[in-house]
């Protein structure tokens, strides 16, 4: 069964207001998970923050973005969070309303 990636509405909106180059390596990420699977993304690309949360780094020319995402069963990848990233670490607020929006999803 192959991946699909999906967003979270709020999620979606965000990903859209990001600068054109951050959107289109979002895009080639979720095509990689398509094709190849969540388990064969490169390591630096992504992170595991706590439980089922994890984040793909995003990396612009002029700026750094992470979306911030969930697994769920089925094969199914869901990005519930996308910001523009200002501090070393994901700051707390991030998470939490990340891990809020995915409590929202089946």
């Amino acid at each position: 069964m192959p991946w699909t990636v999906t967003f979270h509405e709020s999620a979606k909106a965000e990903a859209d207001a990001q600068p054109e180059e951050i959107q289109a390596r979002l895009r080639r990420i979720g095509e990689l998970v398509q094709a190849h699977g969540f388990e064969k993304l490169p390591r630096k690309l992504r992170k595991h923050l706590r439980e089922d949360l994890w984040e793909f780094r995003l990396m612009g020319k002029n700026r750094i973005a992470r979306a911030l995402y969930v697994t769920r069963t089925g094969q199914r990848m869901v990005i519930v969070r996308v910001f523009t990233k200002k501090t070393q670490k994901t700051p707390p607020r991030e998470i939490r309303l990340a891990l809020q929006r995915a409590e929202e999803i089946e």
